[in-house]
């Protein structure tokens, strides 16, 4: 006789320690919740690695992996369940491959409500079917009531460059290369901190949080040469120019009155004592191409729904102290320098 097996009540339940100790609650909370929402045929080969097809003669595989804490879990324009797929898509985008697969990692704190867990799952599953990712492995674990905040999520992601295609990288910059930007800058990190409680201020900004993948390869039909992708995380677009002159040895010299960063953006840095070049965001790339490309790439990233805003703000310069600097809207020159200290804490 088969026994009867109460159903997960997601409404009104919660998560405890039972739900990752590796027996029938945790079977169950993987089959009613998890599979529900992320389930597809790889998934449900259900062993302890999911065999992946195979590669097409020249393509080669990319992988990456992340992590993300950020809090609230919730916030305009997203939650960490869509941003963790998000953020993973992204990473596999600009490196030039087609994003295909993630794994999931769930660390739950004791006590959660099942009925958040739903929807951020619910979430993820939806990010994951609009990018057209198959979330393929997963792993869920629970930790002591205090000892987590809520959810935290590990993903790694798998994607193939296409035969052919030359792989860009922040090595590949070179002097004379333009710097554009897909759009607005901030926004992201400055939504998640207008939904801080310790916030004083109401400010009406949506994280920007999206998969790129579709915007890079609508780059890559415009037929230019693409030298480096990068999307622009932690550490803002300071960090990110930072990181790719030490790499290519060269200077970028930044226009301020080019930059795309909405009034009310800049009004909540300037409230708070931030620099929005610092400000992380969640859907923007930083894309440098060799000068004569850069208004055909323009026009690609202006057609597609997420590059709207698109600017060139700079020109890859040759600088054997790989300064990046700024002409300012008064016009002196300023260092933008990398993050010093922690400024965003959780934002991702």
């Amino acid at each position: 006789m088969k026994k009867y097996i109460r159903p997960l009540d997601i409404k009104n339940g919660h998560v405890d320690m039972s739900h990752g100790a590796g027996g029938r609650a945790t079977s169950q909370l993987i089959r009613e919740l998890f599979v529900a929402h992320l389930g597809n045929d790889l998934l449900a080969q259900g062993d302890d690695g999911t065999i992946l097809p195979a590669l097409p003669e020249g393509a080669r595989w990319v992988m990456t992996t992340d992590g993300h804490v950020v809090s609230p879990i919730f916030f305009q324009g997203g939650d960490i369940g869509s941003l963790a797929v998000h953020g993973t898509v992204n990473d596999l985008a600009v490196m030039g491959a087609h994003p295909l697969y993630l794994s999931v990692s769930f660390i739950l704190e004791e006590g959660l409500s099942l009925a958040v867990l739903d929807k951020v799952v619910r979430s993820m599953g939806a990010a994951a079917r609009a990018a057209n990712v198959q979330i393929v492995c997963g792993d869920t674990k629970v930790v002591e009531r205090g000892k987590g905040d809520q959810i935290f999520i590990s993903t790694s992601g798998v994607g193939v460059v296409p035969t052919g295609r030359v792989t860009p990288s922040g090595s590949r910059a070179v002097a004379g290369d333009a710097v554009l930007v897909s759009g607005y800058l901030g926004d992201h990190g400055i939504a998640i901190m207008a939904q801080r409680e310790s916030l004083g201020f109401d400010i009406e900004v949506q994280s920007d949080s999206a998969s790129l993948h579709t915007l890079v390869e609508a780059i890559y039909a415009s037929g230019a040469i693409i030298h480096t992708l990068r999307d622009i995380t932690r550490g803002g677009l300071s960090a990110t120019l930072n990181e790719i002159a030490q790499q290519s040895h060269v200077g970028v010299r930044l226009q301020e009155a080019a930059l795309p960063i909405r009034a009310n953006v800049q009004a909540a840095c300037e409230i708070m004592g931030l620099d929005a070049l610092n400000v992380a965001n969640e859907g923007k790339l930083l894309c440098l191409v060799r000068a004569n490309d850069t208004e055909k790439v323009l026009a690609a990233m202006r057609a597609h729904p997420l590059g709207g805003a698109a600017a060139q703000v700079g020109t890859v310069v040759a600088d054997e102290h790989q300064f990046v600097t700024m002409t300012t809207h008064l016009g002196g020159q300023r260092v933008v320098d990398w993050l010093s200290a922690e400024q965003l804490p959780r934002i991702c």
